[in-house]
């Protein structure tokens, strides 16, 4: 049986979405070391202000972009390189780890929070773009 051809499109799409993921990645590297000075008491800020970012940012591409190549390679591939769900995670679990449960408490919430605020802010602003 011969394998169905792929659409060539679809084929750069993908290579696009992997390099915009890699580069999404290097900057949250960068950002993070920006920001690596933690704050008040070891409270994680950047992996904090990286997620919020990156949130404003895919719901600002998601507002302004109909579905398609751009969206993907911005949204799935640089902002999803870029934010860090799995960090944010490990940082919750070190900071319960070093007894302080309530500061592990008080980032989820903030996570939470100002992610979706942010997130809405960014479908907002890009669909009045």
């Amino acid at each position: 049986m011969a394998r169905a051809a792929r659409p060539r499109g679809a084929a750069v799409t993908w290579l696009w979405v992997a390099l915009a993921g890699g580069l999404g990645a290097a900057a949250r590297y960068v950002t993070d070391g920006l920001l690596s000075a933690r704050g008040p008491r070891g409270f994680p800020i950047a992996t904090l202000t990286i997620n919020v970012l990156g949130s404003f940012g895919l719901g600002l591409v998601a507002g302004a972009l109909d579905v398609g190549t751009l969206r993907a390679v911005l949204g799935t591939g640089f902002l999803g390189g870029f934010t860090t769900f799995s960090t944010a995670s490990v940082e919750l679990v070190r900071v319960v780890r070093s007894g302080r449960p309530w500061m592990a408490v008080t980032l989820a919430l903030a996570m939470l929070a100002l992610a979706l605020a942010a997130a809405v802010g960014g479908l907002t602003l890009g669909a009045g773009l």
